[in-house]
């Protein structure tokens, strides 16, 4: 019985120690912002398939994008491959992905999801209301 636990236990330890994810998360911090959808810096946001982003925020700053359905996500720039670099995401041409220029991960903007490698985890997304053509972000 002591062979097969030990057996066991080095086979789960072979097959969690080949895992491509490097564990690390974007760390959680404070998020509270807020602006008239009229802002300069949101006015694209306006539009369906509009993205915005706004620095000072956040891990790496906001990422913002209008989905088709009306509604309004909001991420941390802040890649989620190795997070700890704080390497902020860019919105790409077509408006519907961003990039992560320090490892090349790209990122669905309507839900945050990764849709290319090596990312695996999501962007951190953060609570989005509009209420009076104000858009709110908090955690």
């Amino acid at each position: 019985m002591r062979y097969f636990i030990a057996a066991f236990s080095i086979f789960i330890l072979g097959i969690t120690s080949c895992s491509k994810d490097n564990g690390s998360y974007v760390p959680s911090v404070p998020v509270n912002f807020q602006a008239p959808l009229t802002d300069p810096r949101l006015v694209k946001l306006n539009s369906i398939g509009g993205s915005a982003t706004i620095s000072g925020y956040g891990v790496a700053g906001l990422i913002f994008y209008h989905n088709t359905d009306g509604s309004y996500v909001c991420f941390d720039r802040c890649s989620s491959y190795l997070p700890e670099n704080k390497c902020a995401i860019t919105i790409d041409d077509t408006g519907f992905t961003a990039t992560d220029p320090c490892s090349g991960s790209k990122f669905s903007l309507t839900d945050g999801s990764p849709v290319k490698a090596p990312a695996t985890r999501s962007l951190k997304q953060y609570a989005v209301s509009v209420t009076n053509n104000v858009i709110f972000v908090s955690n």
